[in-house]
């Protein structure tokens, strides 16, 4: 009897990774997702679905843990494949047995290049932390040998962060774990992605974890409070790796209270008209604050665009006082608008996810 083949137009997708372009594979037949089950699977299977799924060169063929597996119909089994066909449906294949091969433990999974992402982490932020490359199915760090502004700034645009404010070394954003992925890294700043510049061969490195690399981006930002006593004093926000004022023109207890509640100081607050009498010069990024009732956060806020000079009168500078004690972390950070959106005159002070 003849083996029966799907057709050609079978829909693939892979499920439970970090991106698209990883994870278990699944093939849509029949109006449903299902599974596709192999104990010889390799990386000639996985060159193809990479291949018919746009996300690059196949960098491992796996099966995934206990943990991972499936448990909805089978699709496929016994994929057999020289590695050259443009979709999973032209290879040989075999149609399920029988309905018990669909609690076989055969489950498989891909990892192709265009699961390769970049992120920051521990630095309370997308745009500031220990710089970490997902690779072959897993995070790692970069050694911060030679690490230099060209480098950072490539992660910076690759995350949609602006520019580079500092490249960070010795672990400032505390020590990763896992692999370290690259050493030696030596970018112009013009490539796309860090993996575009000069560098080592992946995984080979020199380093520990006390050498991860770090970034600051323009686009991240912050609250403090400037000659403060306890949870009182001069509000200021951190933009474009500046420290400015914040204006008091529309400020309110509600945005106030929202202040309040970044800067890990209590839940209320109010304008301390006591504490302006002390003019202050310099930077003053933001003016025209409106936050709304469905506000949670100071970040979510309606402003005036990012400008130095926002307060009509530097005496205009904004002083509070909030009900909470000393905080004892740092303040959550965010970013600006994201560079897909076009930031008006009213714009929010930073954009959630």
């Amino acid at each position: 009897m003849e083996a029966w083949s799907p057709p050609r137009s079978a829909s693939l997708r892979l499920v439970g990774g970090e991106s698209r372009c990883d994870g278990r594979v699944e093939i849509f037949q029949h109006g449903t997702w299902s599974r596709v089950l192999d104990d010889q699977w390799d990386e000639q299977e996985a060159s193809v679905v990479c291949r018919q799924l746009q996300c690059g060169e196949a960098e491992g063929a796996y099966n995934p843990p206990k943990p991972e597996r499936g448990t909805g119909p089978v699709g496929l089994r016994r994929v057999r494949c020289t590695g050259h066909e443009d979709s999973l449906t032209l290879c040989n294949t075999s149609v399920p047995e029988s309905a018990l091969a669909a609690g076989v433990a055969e489950d498989v999974g891909v990892v192709c290049r265009g699961s390769r992402r970049v992120r920051l982490a521990n630095g309370q932020g997308r745009c500031a932390g220990r710089v970490e490359i997902y690779h072959q199915g897993s995070w790692g760090t970069v050694c911060d040998d030679g690490w230099d502004l060209p480098d950072a700034t490539v992660v910076c645009r690759q995350l949609g962060c602006g520019g580079a404010v500092e490249a960070s070394d010795s672990a400032r954003f505390g020590e990763g774990s896992g692999q370290i992925w690259l050493d030696g890294v030596s970018c112009s700043g013009a490539e796309g992605a860090l993996w575009d510049c000069p560098v080592e061969a992946w995984g080979q490195h020199d380093c520990g974890h006390k050498e991860d690399a770090g970034v600051i981006c323009s686009e991240f930002v912050a609250l403090r409070l400037e000659n403060s006593t306890g949870c009182s004093g001069h509000l200021q926000v951190l933009y474009n790796g500046t420290w400015g004022s914040v204006c008091s023109t529309s400020m309110t207890s509600k945005e106030v209270s929202l202040a309040c509640k970044e800067l890990g100081c209590g839940d209320r607050g109010f304008l301390d008209t006591q504490g302006t009498s002390d003019t202050l010069s310099g930077v003053t990024w933001l003016d025209h604050v409106e936050c709304g009732e469905r506000h949670s956060s100071f970040w979510q806020c309606l402003s005036d665009p990012w400008d130095t000079q926002s307060c009509n009168d530097p005496r205009d500078v904004t002083h509070i006082s909030c009900n909470g004690m000393q905080p004892e972390v740092l303040p959550a950070l965010g970013t600006e608008c994201p560079s897909s959106t076009s930031c008006t005159d009213r714009e929010k002070i930073r954009a959630i996810g």
